[in-house]
């Protein structure tokens, strides 16, 4: 089907007219960044009343401070930078919103060439650190965010302490290839293309994906301050109709290989088309692991989309795990969650375009081989301290 038969055969009225119309949203330079310029590129948004300008940030911190101020509506966020700010934890504290999810898996761990041939060689993680001679120094995007408690389960689950064994720095996704051009930095877990583009360029070599740590999971959120949520009500359910729609098209039989060409254009990621449409389409290539290989996702008849408040929970139970919270986060994360998590909003928002609404998480097992599920969520304390390694 043509994107213009598409959008007259499934356009949608609104029910109530958005209170704001014209909204500046921010993305960072990456592939899962899709669903923002595809619903620009096709202006999905106007046939529910909104015009999006869309904001290129250079960082998370960036994002983090412009919705803070009010300089963007809304933005494609880290799950965790929205809790992070939620808790106050390394920066101002505000009340935060996630309106929907949107993709999951899609990211990856990639390391220098000499590190992943140590890795075949010497057979495990441990040992290829150990022969580096020095304290091995891994980079991630933001401090709360997914990359970096990913990273941080990655090792652990291989018997390294991420706290004490590991040097961690900041760098925003798309200076990671920079950085391991430059040296000094052994490997770095993000969003792609930046994955791919190092290993074609002979920087890196993947060796994981974020799907091998844990299957389907939540990644990028639309994010909001909540008083954006309580001022404009149907603005925000409107713009998650209309990313609603993008992230349908996404899953439509050759829009991903159309998606890249727009993603490869300077004004939003920037990068070579092929290295963009290869692993949005799943391709990694000779990579094996010990889960599926899942690719991102954006839709899956709105398996995807649904803001889990368990999800968010997972965030606060990493964050206790490593000490960047205390008790009290733990005994506050459900209602915590269910502040954070737009759910009825965007069930409102899915049941008007014609989505179903999958509400019931998924029972996970990740790659330490525990399981993350509801009852996980509910015994939150005892599944911090059923952790092995973790902060003291």
């Amino acid at each position: 089907m043509s994107t213009s038969s598409w959008l007259a055969s499934d356009a949608q009225s609104l029910d109530g007219a958005p209170e704001k119309r014209h909204l500046r949203v921010g993305f960072i330079a990456l592939s899962d960044a899709a669903p923002l310029v595809v619903a620009k590129r096709l202006e999905l948004g106007h046939e529910h009343g909104l015009t999006l300008e869309l904001s290129r940030e250079s960082s998370w911190a960036a994002v983090r401070d412009k919705l803070l101020t009010g300089e963007l509506d809304a933005a494609h966020s880290l799950y965790g930078l929205v809790y992070g700010v939620q808790l106050g934890i390394g920066g101002p504290r505000e009340d935060m919103a996630v309106l929907m999810v949107l993709n999951r898996n899609g990211q990856a761990v990639t390391v220098t060439p000499s590190l992943a041939e140590a890795m075949t060689r010497v057979g495990d993680l441990r040992g290829a650190l150990a022969s580096l001679g020095r304290k091995p120094v891994f980079a991630q995007t933001f401090p709360t965010g997914t990359h970096a408690m990913f990273l941080n389960y990655w090792f652990a689950a291989q018997g390294i302490d991420p706290l004490t064994e590991i040097s961690s720095i900041v760098i925003p996704p798309a200076h990671m290839v920079a950085a391991m051009e430059e040296g000094g930095l052994d490997g770095f877990c993000c969003g792609e293309p930046w994955h791919a583009v190092a290993q074609a360029r002979g920087l890196g070599r993947t060796v994981a994906v974020s799907s091998d740590i844990w299957p389907n999971h939540p990644e990028k959120v639309l994010a909001c301050r909540r008083d954006f949520v309580a001022r404009y009500p149907r603005t925000a359910q409107a713009l998650v109709r209309t990313l609603l729609s993008a992230c349908r098209w996404l899953d439509m039989p050759g829009h991903r290989a159309e998606a890249a060409g727009w993603l490869a254009e300077p004004a939003w990621v920037g990068a070579p088309r092929d290295l963009i449409a290869a692993r949005l389409l799943g391709d990694f290539g000779r990579l094996s692991g010990r889960h599926a290989l899942l690719p991102v996702s954006f839709f899956d008849e709105g398996v995807v989309n649904y803001p889990h408040p368990s999800d968010g929970m997972w965030f606060i139970a990493q964050y206790r795990r490593w000490g960047m919270v205390g008790d009290d986060a733990v005994a506050n994360a459900a209602q915590t969650a269910a502040a954070v998590n737009q759910t009825a909003l965007f069930e409102a928002a899915a049941r008007a375009e014609g989505v179903p609404v999958m509400a019931s998480s998924a029972r996970d097992v990740l790659c330490d081989g525990k399981v993350w599920d509801a009852a996980s969520a509910a015994d939150l304390r005892a599944y911090v301290d059923g952790f092995v390694i973790r902060a003291r």
